[in-house]
């Protein structure tokens, strides 16, 4: 650590105290676009489940960032040159790496800004970040995009093994109280090594690359694709969906958030396409505007809209039912007719637009370790860097590596899909 840099402390529950170098890095930090990650939970409606994962996107943001110190002043102290602005370029590129996040993060992916995921949205903000601190950012950018010549900076910030990874299930397992997650951070960093450029894990790391590799398959069956969580993201998309079909009908639908409302009523088809008017509207929202909405619309005249907010905000989620395989356009056929019956008790609409608000089908998608593009390479003692499938002696890997796949259908409780 610089000697002559001076820091503002912040104590964090998972890595200790993190020391933020004043300057550049902290303007940034406390910049609106980062403080707004503060309203966004890391773990969207995972908290539905586990009542501790309270937790935001920005003690996330600051978590990697103090990982990232500890990471890139341990490469140091083995002979790799990290220049000062290579050092302050990376602890804002992996500080910034978040804020393209929309509320509830994974959860309203790309239905806030059509067809639009966070990591281009993240890419528009630094950019425009950029302007605003008179091109400081330049090195940031460029090792974010991997444009950077010394691209183990990049693998830092995004690959099989970065910082952003670390933090994450580290600290996720932590507030969900999940323990399989727990990850041995700390010999994972003091094996990392650059080798031809790239970051590689001495071979006396590699039992800690293969309980890490365990921990992000675990967490992914046990926290990220639960089926509770799979039931909320489904319910939430369903209410904003019907909420514009509303809006496309002329009904006159109350809105008590302006950027919200802004993004129900502008239209739009790519991130190429996102105007500064859409970017100034984009970084107003966070959870608490979704949540607003919702308090108001589950008093509207609207039956169907009203009922899907009294379920979500009293966590009356549907049933999420995990296949064995891909259901066929006969069941699916099936499942509707039995749920337009059960809508039609409830005194709501049967129209195949409600019922659409109400069943569900999706599948699921894990891989906790993919070596085919962007391997994690382990360092031999004859200085030969093996892909780390093929430096492992367990097996079990090999099965890991390997996408899992799931059909699931999210359904009223009252339907019974083997009836």
């Amino acid at each position: 650590m610089d000697k002559s840099t001076q820091y503002k402390i912040f104590t964090d529950p998972v890595h200790g105290f993190i020391h933020v170098p004043k300057g550049l890095v902290l303007r940034l930090l406390d910049h609106p676009y980062v403080q707004r990650l503060r309203r966004i939970r890391q773990l969207g409606l995972a908290n539905t489940v586990f009542p501790g994962a309270e937790h935001s996107r920005f003690s996330h943001a600051l978590g990697a960032l103090g990982l990232m110190q500890r990471v890139l002043n341990h490469l140091r102290e083995r002979d790799t040159t990290i220049t000062h602005k290579e050092f302050e370029s990376t602890l804002i590129a992996i500080l910034l790496h978040d804020i393209g996040h929309g509320p509830f993060s994974h959860t309203l992916e790309r239905s806030i800004i059509c067809n639009t995921n966070h990591e281009q949205l993240t890419l528009l903000l630094m950019e425009e970040l950029n302007r605003q601190f008179d091109g400081r950012l330049d090195t940031a950018i460029d090792i974010f995009t991997n444009r950077y010549p010394k691209k183990f900076l990049h693998q830092l910030t995004a690959s099989q093994l970065d910082i952003d990874r670390l933090d994450y299930i580290r600290r996720d397992s932590m507030f969900t109280g999940v323990q399989e997650g727990a990850v041995g951070i700390d010999r994972i960093i003091r094996t990392m090594r650059v080798h031809q450029g790239n970051i590689v894990i001495d071979k006396k790391g590699i039992y800690a690359i293969e309980n890490y590799i365990v921990a992000r398959r675990l967490m992914y069956m046990q926290v990220y694709l639960h089926k509770t969580v799979l039931a909320g993201d489904k319910l939430l998309l369903a209410i904003l969906k019907y909420a514009r079909r509303l809006l496309d009908k002329k009904v006159a639908l109350p809105f008590y958030s302006p950027a919200l409302e802004f993004f129900f009523r502008e239209k739009q088809s790519s991130a190429k396409k996102v105007s500064k008017k859409m970017l100034d509207s984009f970084v107003n929202l966070d959870d608490n505007d979704i949540l607003m909405n919702l308090k108001y619309w589950q008093h509207f005249d609207d039956p169907v809209l009203r009922d899907l907010c009294r379920r979500f905000l009293n966590r009356d989620f549907f049933r999420t039912t995990i296949l064995d395989k891909k259901p066929s356009e006969k069941q699916h056929g099936k499942w509707k007719k039995q749920t337009a019956e059960f809508l039609e008790k409830m005194g709501l609409p049967a129209d195949h637009e409600t019922v659409d608000c109400y069943l569900f089908h999706d599948f699921s998608q894990s891989e906790a370790y993919t070596y085919q593009s962007d391997g994690i390479w382990i360092l031999q003692n004859d200085d030969v860097a093996v892909e780390f499938s093929k430096a492992s002696d367990s097996q079990h890997i090999i099965a890991l590596t390997r996408p899992v796949i799931k059909h699931y259908v999210v359904h009223l409780k009252d339907l019974s899909l083997h009836a």
